[in-house]
Protein backbone atom coordinates (compact mmCIF):
# COMPACT_ATOMS: atom_id res chain seq x y z
CA UNK A 1 0.00 0.00 0.00
CA UNK A 2 2.25 2.69 -1.72
CA UNK A 3 1.89 6.92 -1.61
CA UNK A 4 2.79 8.56 -4.58
CA UNK A 5 3.34 11.55 -3.12
CA UNK A 6 5.12 13.58 -5.86
CA UNK A 7 8.60 13.20 -7.04
CA UNK A 8 10.39 15.20 -4.40
CA UNK A 9 12.13 12.13 -2.22
CA UNK A 10 10.54 10.95 0.64
CA UNK A 11 7.32 12.20 0.70
CA UNK A 12 6.66 16.36 1.89
CA UNK A 13 7.53 18.88 3.93
CA UNK A 14 10.45 18.82 6.15
CA UNK A 15 9.45 17.74 9.86
CA UNK A 16 11.61 17.56 12.97
CA UNK A 17 14.95 15.46 13.73
CA UNK A 18 15.80 15.04 17.82
CA UNK A 19 18.92 16.19 19.54
CA UNK A 20 21.87 14.66 18.79
CA UNK A 21 21.85 13.10 21.95
CA UNK A 22 25.47 12.57 22.62
CA UNK A 23 26.30 11.68 18.81
CA UNK A 24 29.85 12.26 17.64
CA UNK A 25 28.88 12.12 13.97
CA UNK A 26 27.30 15.04 13.36
CA UNK A 27 24.19 13.35 12.39
CA UNK A 28 20.88 14.45 14.52
CA UNK A 29 19.62 10.87 14.84
CA UNK A 30 23.42 9.05 16.04
CA UNK A 31 22.59 8.98 18.94
CA UNK A 32 19.16 7.88 18.99
CA UNK A 33 20.37 5.21 17.06
CA UNK A 34 23.61 4.48 19.38
CA UNK A 35 20.81 4.52 22.41
CA UNK A 36 18.96 1.52 20.84
CA UNK A 37 21.75 -0.15 19.87
CA UNK A 38 23.30 -0.36 23.33
CA UNK A 39 19.94 -1.49 24.30
CA UNK A 40 19.77 -4.46 21.72
CA UNK A 41 23.37 -5.49 22.69
CA UNK A 42 22.34 -5.82 26.33
CA UNK A 43 19.84 -8.36 25.06
CA UNK A 44 16.67 -6.85 26.50
CA UNK A 45 14.25 -7.67 23.48
CA UNK A 46 15.28 -11.40 23.00
CA UNK A 47 13.42 -13.33 25.86
CA UNK A 48 10.11 -14.17 24.88
CA UNK A 49 8.57 -13.06 27.85
CA UNK A 50 9.72 -9.58 26.84
CA UNK A 51 8.50 -9.52 23.53
CA UNK A 52 5.34 -10.82 24.48
CA UNK A 53 4.87 -8.01 26.40
CA UNK A 54 5.71 -5.56 23.86
CA UNK A 55 2.80 -6.58 21.62
CA UNK A 56 0.46 -7.06 24.33
CA UNK A 57 0.98 -3.29 25.11
CA UNK A 58 0.45 -2.61 21.14
CA UNK A 59 -2.47 -3.95 21.90
CA UNK A 60 -3.86 -1.57 24.41
CA UNK A 61 -2.48 1.16 22.20
CA UNK A 62 -5.16 -0.47 19.47
CA UNK A 63 -7.88 -0.63 22.32
CA UNK A 64 -7.28 2.99 24.43
CA UNK A 65 -6.75 4.50 21.24
CA UNK A 66 -9.22 3.56 19.04
CA UNK A 67 -11.31 6.66 18.82
CA UNK A 68 -8.67 9.02 18.50
CA UNK A 69 -7.66 6.86 15.94
CA UNK A 70 -10.29 6.92 14.06
CA UNK A 71 -11.02 10.70 14.74
CA UNK A 72 -7.44 11.48 13.40
CA UNK A 73 -7.99 9.31 10.01
CA UNK A 74 -11.07 11.21 9.68
CA UNK A 75 -9.53 14.64 9.78
CA UNK A 76 -6.49 13.17 7.63
CA UNK A 77 -8.16 11.93 4.98
CA UNK A 78 -12.13 11.82 6.03
CA UNK A 79 -11.97 8.13 6.08
CA UNK A 80 -15.35 6.14 7.09
CA UNK A 81 -15.19 4.95 10.51
CA UNK A 82 -16.15 1.67 8.77
CA UNK A 83 -13.07 1.47 6.36
CA UNK A 84 -10.83 2.97 9.39
CA UNK A 85 -11.63 0.22 11.12
CA UNK A 86 -11.60 -2.70 9.31
CA UNK A 87 -8.35 -1.70 7.52
CA UNK A 88 -6.24 0.34 10.38
CA UNK A 89 -7.26 -1.33 13.47
CA UNK A 90 -8.84 -4.45 13.04
CA UNK A 91 -6.58 -5.88 10.65
CA UNK A 92 -3.87 -4.57 13.01
CA UNK A 93 -5.33 -6.63 15.84
CA UNK A 94 -5.64 -9.79 13.19
CA UNK A 95 -1.33 -9.45 12.72
CA UNK A 96 -0.96 -8.70 16.93
CA UNK A 97 -3.09 -11.84 17.91
CA UNK A 98 -1.62 -14.25 15.09
CA UNK A 99 1.94 -12.93 16.63
CA UNK A 100 0.56 -13.54 20.34
CA UNK A 101 -0.89 -16.79 19.42
CA UNK A 102 2.29 -18.43 17.62
CA UNK A 103 5.69 -16.81 18.91
CA UNK A 104 7.09 -19.68 20.70
CA UNK A 105 6.61 -22.13 18.41
CA UNK A 106 7.93 -19.06 16.10
CA UNK A 107 11.24 -18.93 18.14
CA UNK A 108 12.19 -22.40 18.60
CA UNK A 109 15.11 -24.01 17.09
CA UNK A 110 14.53 -26.13 13.75
CA UNK A 111 16.25 -29.08 13.69
CA UNK A 112 17.49 -29.89 10.34
CA UNK A 113 18.97 -33.55 8.20
CA UNK A 114 22.61 -34.09 9.05
CA UNK A 115 25.17 -36.28 7.37
CA UNK A 116 26.56 -39.29 8.52
CA UNK A 117 29.89 -37.43 9.40
CA UNK A 118 27.61 -35.03 12.05
CA UNK A 119 25.70 -37.52 13.17
CA UNK A 120 26.34 -37.48 16.35
CA UNK A 121 25.69 -33.64 16.83
CA UNK A 122 23.35 -31.34 16.46
CA UNK A 123 22.18 -29.16 13.93
CA UNK A 124 20.13 -26.34 13.82
CA UNK A 125 18.50 -22.80 12.46
CA UNK A 126 18.12 -19.98 14.97
CA UNK A 127 15.99 -17.28 14.57
CA UNK A 128 18.25 -14.17 15.59
CA UNK A 129 16.93 -10.84 15.53
CA UNK A 130 18.60 -8.21 12.89
CA UNK A 131 19.46 -5.62 15.78
CA UNK A 132 18.21 -1.77 15.04
CA UNK A 133 15.59 -1.77 12.57
CA UNK A 134 13.93 1.09 10.50
CA UNK A 135 10.49 0.92 9.29
CA UNK A 136 8.90 3.75 7.17
CA UNK A 137 5.48 4.15 6.71
CA UNK A 138 3.37 5.75 3.95
CA UNK A 139 0.55 8.08 4.25
CA UNK A 140 -2.53 6.23 2.81
CA UNK A 141 -2.93 3.89 5.82
CA UNK A 142 -1.07 6.05 8.03
CA UNK A 143 -1.63 3.16 11.19
CA UNK A 144 -1.77 -0.39 9.55
CA UNK A 145 1.74 0.13 7.55
CA UNK A 146 2.95 1.87 10.41
CA UNK A 147 2.08 -0.84 13.38
CA UNK A 148 1.94 -4.26 11.25
CA UNK A 149 6.03 -4.18 10.38
CA UNK A 150 6.16 -2.78 13.79
CA UNK A 151 4.47 -6.08 14.86
CA UNK A 152 6.88 -8.15 13.25
CA UNK A 153 9.70 -6.25 14.17
CA UNK A 154 8.96 -6.55 18.10
CA UNK A 155 8.28 -10.72 17.65
CA UNK A 156 11.47 -11.17 15.99
CA UNK A 157 13.46 -9.43 19.28
CA UNK A 158 14.60 -5.86 17.51
CA UNK A 159 15.12 -2.40 18.63
CA UNK A 160 13.11 -0.04 16.19
CA UNK A 161 12.77 3.06 15.00
CA UNK A 162 9.71 3.99 13.08
CA UNK A 163 8.75 7.11 10.97
CA UNK A 164 5.60 7.74 10.35
CA UNK A 165 4.30 9.28 7.12
CA UNK A 166 4.77 13.67 8.10
CA UNK A 167 0.98 13.92 5.30
CA UNK A 168 -0.88 12.79 7.55
CA UNK A 169 -0.27 15.02 10.30
CA UNK A 170 -2.96 13.84 12.64
CA UNK A 171 -2.50 10.31 12.62
CA UNK A 172 1.52 11.19 12.79
CA UNK A 173 1.14 13.59 16.15
CA UNK A 174 -1.32 10.27 17.14
CA UNK A 175 1.90 7.92 16.81
CA UNK A 176 4.65 10.33 18.09
CA UNK A 177 2.87 11.69 21.16
CA UNK A 178 0.74 7.85 22.19
CA UNK A 179 2.53 5.15 20.87
CA UNK A 180 5.71 5.85 23.13
CA UNK A 181 4.03 5.66 26.24
CA UNK A 182 2.91 1.93 25.58
CA UNK A 183 6.42 0.69 24.39
CA UNK A 184 9.81 0.50 26.29
CA UNK A 185 11.38 3.63 25.28
CA UNK A 186 15.13 2.67 25.56
CA UNK A 187 14.12 0.43 22.66
CA UNK A 188 11.47 1.82 20.25
CA UNK A 189 11.46 5.61 19.15
CA UNK A 190 9.17 7.61 16.87
CA UNK A 191 10.69 10.13 15.02
CA UNK A 192 8.88 12.90 12.57
CA UNK A 193 10.91 13.65 9.73
CA UNK A 194 10.68 15.09 6.16
CA UNK A 195 12.86 15.33 3.02
CA UNK A 196 16.16 16.05 4.69
CA UNK A 197 15.42 14.34 8.05
CA UNK A 198 14.75 11.25 6.30
CA UNK A 199 18.05 11.91 4.12
CA UNK A 200 19.51 12.34 7.35
CA UNK A 201 18.40 9.32 9.21
CA UNK A 202 18.99 7.18 6.33
CA UNK A 203 22.71 7.97 6.51
CA UNK A 204 23.16 5.80 10.01
CA UNK A 205 23.59 2.27 9.89
CA UNK A 206 20.57 0.05 10.16
CA UNK A 207 20.68 -3.43 10.45
CA UNK A 208 17.27 -3.67 8.74
CA UNK A 209 14.82 -1.28 6.99
CA UNK A 210 11.69 -1.61 6.00
CA UNK A 211 10.24 0.57 3.30
CA UNK A 212 6.33 1.19 2.22
CA UNK A 213 6.23 4.10 -0.18
CA UNK A 214 6.61 4.69 -3.91
CA UNK A 215 9.23 2.96 -6.60
CA UNK A 216 11.22 6.13 -6.95
CA UNK A 217 11.54 6.42 -3.55
CA UNK A 218 12.05 3.04 -2.76
CA UNK A 219 15.47 3.15 -4.73
CA UNK A 220 16.49 6.03 -2.95
CA UNK A 221 16.07 3.79 0.29
CA UNK A 222 18.09 1.09 -1.24
CA UNK A 223 20.81 3.31 -2.78
CA UNK A 224 21.19 4.29 1.07
CA UNK A 225 20.90 0.59 2.44
CA UNK A 226 23.49 -0.56 0.22
CA UNK A 227 26.15 1.86 1.52
CA UNK A 228 25.54 -0.14 4.78
CA UNK A 229 24.71 -3.32 3.11
CA UNK A 230 21.98 -3.20 5.03
CA UNK A 231 19.02 -5.96 3.44
CA UNK A 232 15.82 -4.27 3.20
CA UNK A 233 12.06 -4.91 2.43
CA UNK A 234 10.32 -2.47 0.15
CA UNK A 235 6.38 -2.46 0.02
CA UNK A 236 6.16 -0.20 -3.40
CA UNK A 237 3.62 -1.10 -5.96
CA UNK A 238 2.43 -0.05 -9.68
CA UNK A 239 -0.41 -0.50 -11.90
CA UNK A 240 -2.33 -3.74 -10.96
CA UNK A 241 -4.61 -5.06 -13.73
CA UNK A 242 -7.59 -6.95 -13.79
CA UNK A 243 -9.44 -8.72 -16.25
CA UNK A 244 -13.09 -9.46 -16.60
CA UNK A 245 -13.89 -12.50 -19.12
CA UNK A 246 -17.09 -13.20 -20.91
CA UNK A 247 -18.45 -15.54 -19.00
CA UNK A 248 -19.09 -13.89 -15.56
CA UNK A 249 -21.82 -12.34 -13.53
CA UNK A 250 -21.29 -8.75 -14.66
CA UNK A 251 -23.34 -6.91 -11.80
CA UNK A 252 -21.01 -9.10 -9.04
CA UNK A 253 -18.03 -8.21 -10.65
CA UNK A 254 -19.05 -4.39 -10.83
CA UNK A 255 -19.45 -4.78 -7.46
CA UNK A 256 -16.40 -6.25 -6.19
CA UNK A 257 -14.21 -4.07 -8.58
CA UNK A 258 -15.74 -1.01 -7.53
CA UNK A 259 -15.32 -1.67 -3.64
CA UNK A 260 -11.55 -2.43 -4.41
CA UNK A 261 -10.88 0.01 -6.53
CA UNK A 262 -12.70 3.06 -4.70
CA UNK A 263 -12.61 1.96 -1.02
CA UNK A 264 -10.03 4.50 0.62
CA UNK A 265 -11.04 7.03 -2.22
CA UNK A 266 -8.72 4.58 -4.54
CA UNK A 267 -5.61 5.56 -2.18
CA UNK A 268 -4.50 1.40 -1.93
CA UNK A 269 -2.06 0.06 -4.07
CA UNK A 270 -3.37 -3.47 -4.06
CA UNK A 271 -6.73 -1.98 -5.73
CA UNK A 272 -7.37 -2.36 -9.24
CA UNK A 273 -5.96 -0.23 -11.45
CA UNK A 274 -7.26 -0.90 -15.07
CA UNK A 275 -9.94 -3.61 -16.05
CA UNK A 276 -8.91 -5.59 -19.61
CA UNK A 277 -12.16 -6.65 -21.27
CA UNK A 278 -13.89 -7.32 -24.71
CA UNK A 279 -16.08 -4.26 -26.03
CA UNK A 280 -18.70 -6.52 -25.44
CA UNK A 281 -18.07 -6.97 -21.89
CA UNK A 282 -17.25 -3.32 -21.69
CA UNK A 283 -20.77 -2.23 -22.64
CA UNK A 284 -22.32 -4.37 -19.86
CA UNK A 285 -19.42 -3.51 -17.13
CA UNK A 286 -20.11 0.10 -17.13
CA UNK A 287 -23.50 0.12 -16.60
CA UNK A 288 -23.50 -2.05 -14.09
CA UNK A 289 -20.70 0.02 -12.55
CA UNK A 290 -22.54 3.14 -12.54
CA UNK A 291 -25.52 0.98 -10.43
CA UNK A 292 -22.76 -0.43 -7.78
CA UNK A 293 -21.37 3.26 -7.38
CA UNK A 294 -25.18 4.29 -6.84
CA UNK A 295 -25.62 2.11 -4.29
CA UNK A 296 -22.68 2.56 -2.21
CA UNK A 297 -22.24 5.76 -2.56
CA UNK A 298 -26.03 7.10 -3.38
CA UNK A 299 -26.56 9.67 -6.22
CA UNK A 300 -23.95 12.23 -5.26
CA UNK A 301 -21.11 10.54 -3.32
CA UNK A 302 -20.06 13.82 -2.54
CA UNK A 303 -22.35 14.25 0.22
CA UNK A 304 -21.98 10.12 1.13
CA UNK A 305 -20.39 9.66 4.37
CA UNK A 306 -19.00 6.35 3.50
CA UNK A 307 -16.35 8.12 0.38
CA UNK A 308 -13.02 9.60 1.45
CA UNK A 309 -11.03 12.17 0.73
CA UNK A 310 -7.43 12.77 -1.32
CA UNK A 311 -5.06 12.64 1.35
CA UNK A 312 -3.06 16.12 0.28
CA UNK A 313 -3.23 19.24 -1.73
CA UNK A 314 -0.28 18.04 -4.00
CA UNK A 315 -1.78 14.29 -4.67
CA UNK A 316 -5.44 15.72 -5.51
CA UNK A 317 -3.33 17.82 -7.79
CA UNK A 318 -1.65 14.99 -9.54
CA UNK A 319 -4.63 12.36 -9.36
CA UNK A 320 -6.89 15.31 -11.00
CA UNK A 321 -4.55 15.76 -14.02
CA UNK A 322 -5.03 12.09 -15.00
CA UNK A 323 -8.86 12.62 -15.75
CA UNK A 324 -7.95 14.07 -19.07
CA UNK A 325 -6.70 10.48 -19.97
CA UNK A 326 -9.61 8.74 -21.98
CA UNK A 327 -13.08 9.69 -22.02
CA UNK A 328 -14.98 9.89 -18.63
CA UNK A 329 -17.78 6.96 -18.79
CA UNK A 330 -18.59 7.68 -15.10
CA UNK A 331 -17.61 10.25 -12.35
CA UNK A 332 -14.95 13.14 -13.38
CA UNK A 333 -16.49 15.30 -10.81
CA UNK A 334 -13.91 17.06 -8.17
CA UNK A 335 -13.77 19.95 -5.73
CA UNK A 336 -10.09 21.09 -4.73
CA UNK A 337 -11.57 22.86 -1.47
CA UNK A 338 -12.60 19.33 -0.35
CA UNK A 339 -9.89 17.20 -1.98
CA UNK A 340 -12.91 15.09 -3.69
CA UNK A 341 -12.53 13.37 -6.60
CA UNK A 342 -15.39 11.75 -7.41
CA UNK A 343 -15.99 7.75 -8.42
CA UNK A 344 -14.86 7.55 -11.76
CA UNK A 345 -14.52 5.72 -14.80
CA UNK A 346 -12.74 6.12 -17.79
CA UNK A 347 -13.15 4.48 -21.07
CA UNK A 348 -11.35 4.36 -24.87
CA UNK A 349 -7.90 4.92 -22.55
CA UNK A 350 -4.53 4.32 -24.44
CA UNK A 351 -1.64 2.20 -23.50
CA UNK A 352 0.27 5.48 -23.87
CA UNK A 353 -2.41 8.11 -21.87
CA UNK A 354 -0.88 9.80 -18.86
CA UNK A 355 -3.04 7.63 -16.41
CA UNK A 356 -1.28 4.36 -17.64
CA UNK A 357 2.45 5.48 -17.36
CA UNK A 358 1.91 5.95 -13.20
CA UNK A 359 -0.01 4.21 -10.43
CA UNK A 360 -3.34 6.15 -10.07
CA UNK A 361 -3.69 6.53 -6.54
CA UNK A 362 -7.38 7.96 -6.62
CA UNK A 363 -10.27 6.80 -7.28
CA UNK A 364 -10.23 6.59 -10.93
CA UNK A 365 -10.64 3.22 -12.92
CA UNK A 366 -9.64 2.81 -16.52
CA UNK A 367 -11.28 0.49 -18.65
CA UNK A 368 -8.88 -0.98 -21.46
CA UNK A 369 -10.88 -3.66 -24.49
CA UNK A 370 -9.15 -6.13 -25.70
CA UNK A 371 -10.51 -9.44 -28.13
CA UNK A 372 -9.98 -12.28 -26.11
CA UNK A 373 -7.65 -13.70 -22.95
CA UNK A 374 -4.33 -14.10 -24.93
CA UNK A 375 -4.22 -10.73 -25.65
CA UNK A 376 -4.98 -9.91 -22.09
CA UNK A 377 -2.34 -11.92 -20.72
CA UNK A 378 0.40 -10.50 -23.51
CA UNK A 379 -0.65 -7.00 -22.26
CA UNK A 380 -0.17 -7.82 -19.08
CA UNK A 381 3.10 -9.30 -19.56
CA UNK A 382 4.31 -6.37 -21.46
CA UNK A 383 4.45 -3.90 -18.32
CA UNK A 384 6.42 -4.11 -15.10
CA UNK A 385 5.47 -7.19 -12.57
CA UNK A 386 2.97 -5.31 -10.81
CA UNK A 387 1.60 -6.02 -7.17
CA UNK A 388 -1.09 -8.22 -7.89
CA UNK A 389 -2.97 -9.38 -10.80
CA UNK A 390 -6.99 -10.18 -10.87
CA UNK A 391 -8.70 -12.11 -12.62
CA UNK A 392 -12.65 -12.49 -13.26
CA UNK A 393 -14.05 -15.28 -14.69
CA UNK A 394 -17.08 -18.10 -13.87
CA UNK A 395 -14.75 -20.33 -15.62
CA UNK A 396 -12.18 -21.62 -13.18
CA UNK A 397 -9.92 -22.51 -15.89
CA UNK A 398 -9.56 -19.07 -17.46
CA UNK A 399 -8.76 -17.62 -13.74
CA UNK A 400 -5.97 -20.72 -13.63
CA UNK A 401 -4.91 -19.15 -17.40
CA UNK A 402 -4.50 -16.06 -16.01
CA UNK A 403 -2.64 -16.97 -12.52
CA UNK A 404 -0.48 -19.59 -14.61
CA UNK A 405 0.82 -17.21 -17.53
CA UNK A 406 1.20 -14.35 -15.54
CA UNK A 407 3.90 -12.77 -13.01
CA UNK A 408 2.91 -10.44 -10.08
CA UNK A 409 3.72 -9.99 -5.91
CA UNK A 410 -0.03 -11.75 -5.57
CA UNK A 411 -3.02 -12.68 -7.27
CA UNK A 412 -6.75 -12.63 -6.68
CA UNK A 413 -9.43 -14.64 -8.10
CA UNK A 414 -13.02 -13.49 -8.59
CA UNK A 415 -12.34 -10.45 -6.10
CA UNK A 416 -10.36 -8.09 -4.91
CA UNK A 417 -8.11 -7.07 -1.95
CA UNK A 418 -9.48 -9.66 0.12
CA UNK A 419 -6.40 -11.82 -0.31
CA UNK A 420 -4.60 -8.79 2.02
CA UNK A 421 -6.82 -9.70 4.96
CA UNK A 422 -5.28 -13.30 5.61
CA UNK A 423 -2.41 -13.35 7.68
CA UNK A 424 -1.23 -16.93 6.01
CA UNK A 425 -0.45 -15.40 2.78
CA UNK A 426 2.38 -13.41 2.22
CA UNK A 427 2.49 -10.12 0.61
CA UNK A 428 4.59 -8.23 -0.98
CA UNK A 429 5.74 -7.38 -4.90
CA UNK A 430 8.50 -8.46 -7.54
CA UNK A 431 9.94 -6.40 -9.65
CA UNK A 432 9.39 -2.90 -9.62
CA UNK A 433 6.76 -3.46 -7.21
CA UNK A 434 8.50 -4.55 -4.29
CA UNK A 435 11.36 -6.60 -2.78
CA UNK A 436 10.33 -8.89 0.07
CA UNK A 437 7.23 -10.03 2.44
CA UNK A 438 5.07 -9.86 5.14
CA UNK A 439 1.70 -10.66 6.96
CA UNK A 440 1.73 -13.28 9.57
CA UNK A 441 4.74 -15.50 10.27
CA UNK A 442 5.97 -14.12 7.40
CA UNK A 443 6.84 -10.78 8.96
CA UNK A 444 8.59 -12.18 11.53
CA UNK A 445 10.54 -14.23 9.10
CA UNK A 446 11.38 -10.59 7.29
CA UNK A 447 13.08 -9.19 10.62
CA UNK A 448 14.98 -12.71 11.37
CA UNK A 449 18.05 -13.54 11.04
CA UNK A 450 18.24 -17.51 9.88
CA UNK A 451 21.49 -18.34 11.61
CA UNK A 452 22.77 -21.80 10.77
CA UNK A 453 24.41 -23.57 13.92
CA UNK A 454 26.30 -27.01 14.07
CA UNK A 455 27.35 -27.85 17.73
CA UNK A 456 29.84 -30.44 17.62
CA UNK A 457 31.08 -32.48 20.79
CA UNK A 458 34.78 -31.95 21.85
CA UNK A 459 35.68 -35.95 21.59
CA UNK A 460 35.54 -38.70 19.02
CA UNK A 461 38.72 -37.00 17.30
CA UNK A 462 40.16 -40.19 15.13
CA UNK A 463 37.27 -39.60 13.34
CA UNK A 464 38.01 -35.88 12.46
CA UNK A 465 41.53 -37.37 11.79
CA UNK A 466 40.09 -38.38 8.18
CA UNK A 467 40.30 -34.90 6.83
CA UNK A 468 43.30 -33.51 8.47
CA UNK A 469 46.59 -33.58 6.35
CA UNK A 470 48.22 -35.27 4.72
CA UNK A 471 45.65 -36.53 2.35
CA UNK A 472 45.29 -39.66 1.00
CA UNK A 473 42.70 -41.53 -1.77
CA UNK A 474 41.61 -43.56 1.09
CA UNK A 475 40.43 -40.84 3.36
CA UNK A 476 39.13 -39.07 0.22
CA UNK A 477 37.18 -41.84 -0.19
CA UNK A 478 35.92 -41.89 3.44
CA UNK A 479 34.90 -37.94 3.54
CA UNK A 480 33.12 -38.48 0.49
CA UNK A 481 31.21 -41.65 2.05
CA UNK A 482 30.50 -39.60 5.63
CA UNK A 483 29.33 -36.36 3.42
CA UNK A 484 27.39 -36.68 0.61
CA UNK A 485 24.09 -36.25 -0.44
CA UNK A 486 22.51 -38.69 -2.68
CA UNK A 487 19.72 -38.22 -5.16
CA UNK A 488 16.54 -39.81 -4.06
CA UNK A 489 16.07 -43.39 -6.13
CA UNK A 490 20.20 -43.38 -6.75
CA UNK A 491 21.81 -46.81 -5.32
CA UNK A 492 25.24 -47.71 -5.27
CA UNK A 493 26.17 -51.76 -6.50
CA UNK A 494 28.46 -53.27 -3.68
Amino acid sequence: MEEPCGQQPLCGDAGTAPEDEGGTSGNPYAGLVSRLRAAWLSGRTRPLEYRLAQLEALGRFLEEQKKDILEALALDMRKPPFEAEFSEVLLCKNELNESLNNLSRWMKDEQVDKNLATQLDVAFIRRDPYGVVLVIAPCNYPIYLLLVPLIGAIAAGNCVIVKPSEITKNSERLAVEALPRYLDKDCFAVVTAGVQETTRLLENKFDYIFFTGSSSVGRIVMTAAAKHLTPVTLELGGKNPCYVSDNCDVKNVARRVAWGRFFNAGQTCIAPNYILCSVEMQNKLVPALREAITMFYGPNPQESPDFARIMGDKQFRRVRALLKSGRVAIGGQTDEKERYIAPTVLVDVQPSDPAMQEEIFGPILLIITVANMEEAIDFINSHERPLVVYAFSSDDKVVNQVLERTSSGSFCGNDTLMHVTLTSLPFGGIGSSGLGNYHGRFTFDSFTHRRGCLQRGTGLEPINVLRYPPYSPHKTGLVRAATTVKRQGDCALL
